[in-house]
């Protein structure tokens, strides 16, 4: 089935700026509900009522579509395509009122990612991809990133609370801090979008889940992030990106540190 690719970006990046305008809009006024998975796995009405936006109008779009959403509005479909929806990437920074957060949207057609936007309320900044078709940054194409050394780099940091994941990501932590420029501990989405836009050099996400990664993977790939995880493939337990100068080496690294489920 033929598919608009850049009527559906079109659609994602309107849908996410005006999920964002509500998360800014209610952040006064949120109500916390109970946690998911775990006690750091925290939901609030702002995460399903964005989510509800998002999906209502894409339904009303595409009706044959499938989508899986964070917060349980997802629907089987029948097209062959498939939404993978996060309203609200970073909920606890948004919540605590620590950190950014994003409004994550990705199109795929079997198991390919097409369409993809990341959204950030605050700044007003919407990253978006088609595949191979580049990535841009409120409509300016983001050139190839160009990296650092390790030792100057700055390296992106994602991971579930989760306590098992937690000691895992420590043990990565504990060796490049020593020998990296620096590190910053973001959500997926952003850790991933700012490698694209060359604010970080490299990063990984460990233990996320396919909404977490799927916008910002596609966005990073087209900027020119080499990803990988525990392969030469990325996977919701490792993704590992860089830009080229610096990829064998922090890949090597990561990957040295033995940081798989036992």
């Amino acid at each position: 089935m033929d598919r608009d690719l850049h009527a559906a970006r079109d659609l994602a990046a309107e849908l996410a700026v005006r999920a964002g305008r509500l998360q800014l809009d209610r952040r006064s006024t949120l109500k916390m509900g109970a946690p998911k998975a775990h006690a750091n796995d925290v939901v609030s009405d702002v995460d399903i009522a964005s989510e509800e936006l998002i999906v209502d109008a894409i339904h009303a779009a595409w009706p044959d579509d499938a989508m899986q959403a964070e917060e349980g509005h997802g629907r089987a479909g029948s097209s062959g395509w498939s939404w993978v929806i996060d309203p609200l990437d970073g909920t606890r920074n948004y919540v605590s009122r620590t950190g950014p957060w994003s409004v994550c949207v990705a199109l795929y057609e079997g198991d390919e990612a097409q369409v993809a936007v990341v959204h950030e309320p605050v700044a007003g900044e919407t990253f978006s991809a088609v595949d191979g078709g580049g990535a841009f940054l409120n409509g300016e194409r983001l050139p190839v990133p160009a990296g650092a050394t390790l030792d100057k780099a700055l390296v992106g940091v994602s991971f579930q609370p989760n306590p098992a994941t937690k000691e895992r990501a420590a043990r990565v932590v504990r060796e490049l801090l020593p020998v990296s420029g620096d590190i910053r501990r973001l959500p997926a989405a952003l850790n991933l979008v700012y490698q694209a836009a060359g604010r970080l050099d490299g990063g990984f996400c460990l233990d996320t889940n396919l909404w977490d990664i799927a916008a910002g993977a596609l966005i990073a790939r087209e900027a020119g992030v080499v990803l990988g995880g525990h392969g030469p493939e990325f996977t919701t337990e490792l993704t590992i990106g860089a830009a080229p100068a610096l990829w064998d080496d922090l890949a090597a690294r990561i990957r040295a540190i033995g940081i798989d489920h036992t």
